[in-house]
């Protein structure tokens, strides 16, 4: 196994790794649905829970989309809206403007996993903490002051690049700007498309497995040097002496 204890950096995706986008976005879906609820209506059958694993799903494809087409970069809360639009058209629910603001509004006011900042703080002595993140520069900003409330190293988002993670110049970028080697650097993130990705690169990976997922089908080298299931097992390994 890597020794990762001999890495410099941590670099953290923070949607879904840091941030629980699910348990805060959820109900702002579910008051969506029951704003257009009626006795006998269909949208009585949407589940809040499906609708979120669907535009979860759609905004990754937009952002694929926003990557690979090349007509400039868009922005992390531009595909979030788009994937919203079309997962509530796809439920037979098109939204009106005012709906669309109401749940865009819900992304202000993520919350992070309770296990992220005591393993943060146990970490930042042993560590460079980074956020490294497809959102926007100002929306990033936003989450970290008032929503995680962790003073990072540094936050870098994926316009550094112009593109979506898990474009290689994310990754290169990052090494750049800290002035490390990609070797120094450990991507930690939940998604598993981000840990390889990283790892094609060059980086580390620590694949924060919080819902039991199978990691991507790719070659040995690409699969992440750590698995753990949350940050305090993460923080526990990396601060074994």
């Amino acid at each position: 196994m890597t020794d990762l204890t001999k890495c410099k950096a941590l670099t953290f995706d923070l949607f879904g790794t840091v941030l629980d986008l699910g348990g805060s976005l959820t109900p702002y879906i579910s008051e969506f649905i029951r704003g257009r609820d009626a006795p006998d209506s269909p949208t009585s059958r949407v589940d809040a829970g499906a609708f979120w694993a669907e535009l979860r799903h759609r905004q990754r494809i937009e952002q694929y989309q926003d990557s690979l087409v090349e007509l400039g970069h868009s922005g992390y809360l531009e595909t979030a809206q788009k994937a919203f639009v079309y997962v509530a058209k796809l439920n037979n629910l098109p939204p009106t403007p005012d709906e669309v603001d109401a749940f865009m509004q819900g992304w202000q006011h993520l919350s992070p996993f309770p296990d992220c900042l005591p393993a943060l703080e146990r970490m930042k002595s042993s560590y460079k903490l980074v956020a490294l993140s497809n959102g926007n520069p100002w929306f990033l900003d936003h989450l970290v002051e008032t929503r995680i409330k962790f003073d990072f190293d540094d936050i870098i988002s994926v316009e550094v690049a112009g593109a979506f993670k898990p474009h290689p110049g994310v990754y290169r970028s990052a090494a750049r700007k800290l002035k490390m080697e990609p070797g120094e650097l450990i991507m930690v993130s939940s998604n598993s498309f981000d840990v390889m990705g990283a790892r094609t690169c060059g980086l580390r990976g620590i694949y924060v497995n919080r819902y039991n997922l199978p990691f991507e089908d790719t070659d040995a080298q690409y699969e992440p040097d750590l698995t753990v299931g949350d940050f305090a097992a993460m923080a526990d390994h990396l601060l074994a002496k």
